[in-house]
């Protein structure tokens, strides 16, 4: 009784912490294997789909978050799953898109009709989407269980590279058309001096028994190229890497970035970037409420390269980096976009988009950065739908306890995506920038249920 007793104190206090937390970026849904992207002073998160409660890797569609200042996500929603490739079946795993001459190449792998892992590439004219199957058929399919984990980068003269491998790694060539190869599947020598070891023969192995595993990610930054990979760490996977002078290698092993940083996942699979200045890495951990190895959230942290272009040992940390912009609060701004989220999930359909669904009472979302300037703002407008009589949605101001500054009583709509506009004036003046905490209230209120939708909101 005692140690349940304590069981339930630390989760608590665990919890607690979450609440100011930033990491995971994503709270609503678990979201696996980050693969980030810059665009036009935008970065976009391409992410996986863990399905909660699952004993294996069963995912079944990727989805879409993007932020200009590295503590706000906007979750973009799926816009693809494995429904999209006729010859897809299963496991929807990692992914990678890359933009090419207006277009964007989206690299994913899945089980196939041949119960075999392939390789497929979506297109869109939009980071965001729509996407479809770009070619009707998997770009990399060979029998193999291994093509899986792709990653793409074009180098300076026009030369696109893939890259995958489970256990093994391989390359291709891609033609500018970024959805077909030139030339044959390079398998890449692995030795000690390339990848730190061989993935199961001991006598290879160095002293902090490292190795390529998975989960490559391959990059070109200041005339050095570097992939990093999914190695071998204590308690399960860590971060490791390998530079060269050239795209193709030889590759030489410079050590481990993230080890023993307890995720709560055996698996990480990490993305590198640089943005605004600063060099950020993402990753994942299984650090939500019931996540876990097969419930993952995608993470960031920033660093900086050393002098010599070597990547640091990175820690991970609730906090996640420094804000590198604001929010203007009298702009539309989705719901879905925010720093932190409780009780509260993303949906989306054709007529609607995507919105905030399944908000309960005691909920919040946090937005971080909210620059109001220096005049106080009038009103308060909000875009909300609710099925029965909804409860309140409470503006509150940098905390769940702060002060109010603005509430809606959110009647029935006449149907759960049915959206009106509400607007409600300003109880206290405020300037300057602050965390808002739309926060999620009611009276007379059944515990646990759904209070309304929302869509969007705006300050006047």
């Amino acid at each position: 009784m005692l140690k349940k007793y304590f069981s339930i104190i630390l989760f608590s206090l665990i919890f607690t912490g979450f609440a100011k937390s930033e990491n995971p970026i994503m709270q609503s849904h678990f979201g696996p294997d980050p693969a980030p992207m810059v665009y036009k002073g935008t970065v976009y998160a391409y992410v996986g789909d863990d399905i909660p409660g699952t004993d294996f890797y069963y995912m079944t569609k990727w989805r879409i978050l993007s932020t200009t200042d590295m503590v706000n996500w906007t979750d973009h929603g799926s816009p693809i799953s494995l429904e999209s490739f006729s010859w897809a079946r299963d496991r929807a795993w990692a992914a990678q898109c890359i933009e090419r001459n207006g277009k964007f190449y989206w690299y994913i792998c899945a089980q196939s009709t041949k119960n075999d892992m392939s390789i497929g590439v979506a297109v869109s004219d939009s980071p965001t989407g729509p996407f479809k199957d770009a070619i009707g058929k998997p770009l990399i399919a060979n029998g193999s269980w291994s093509n899986i984990d792709p990653t793409v980068a074009i180098d300076d003269d026009g030369q696109a590279y893939l890259y995958w491998g489970n256990g093994s790694l391989f390359y291709v060539k891609l033609n500018k058309d970024m959805i077909s190869y030139s030339g044959d599947i390079v398998t890449v020598p692995q030795s000690v001096e390339s990848f730190g070891g061989v993935r199961g023969n001991k006598s290879t192995d160095n002293p902090n028994k490292d190795s390529y595993v998975e989960g490559p990610w391959f990059y070109k930054r200041n005339d050095i190229y570097y992939l990093m990979y999914a190695g071998m760490g204590k308690g399960g996977e860590c971060l490791s890497y390998s530079t060269s002078k050239s795209p193709i290698g030889p590759w030489k092993y410079q050590g481990k970035i993230m080890e023993d940083q307890k995720l709560n996942s055996f698996t990480n699979h990490g993305g590198i970037i640089d943005y605004k200045g600063n060099s950020y890495l993402f990753y994942h951990s299984g650090l939500l409420p019931n996540g876990g190895s097969y419930g993952r959230a995608a993470c960031v942290e920033q660093f900086t390269y050393n002098p010599d272009g070597t990547i640091p040992s990175v820690k991970a940390t609730k906090e996640g980096p420094a804000p590198v912009g604001t929010v203007n609060p009298y702009n539309r701004v989705e719901a879905e976009t925010m720093a932190w989220s409780e009780k509260c999930t993303i949906s989306q359909n054709k007529n609607n988009g995507i919105y905030v669904s399944g908000t309960r009472q005691k909920g919040y979302i946090k937005v971080r950065e909210v620059d109001f300037g220096t005049q106080s703002p009038a009103s308060f407008t909000a875009s909300l739908a609710a099925g029965v009589d909804g409860g309140i949605l409470e503006v509150r101001l940098d905390s769940v306890k702060g002060k109010v500054l603005s509430s809606i009583s959110v009647p029935r709509t006449g149907g759960w995506d049915k959206f009106k506009t509400f607007t409600s004036e300003i109880k206290e003046k405020v300037t300057g920038k602050h965390d808002l905490y739309l926060y999620f209230n009611g009276q007379n209120i059944t515990a646990g249920r759904e209070l309304f939708n929302f869509d969007w909101w705006s300050f006047k």
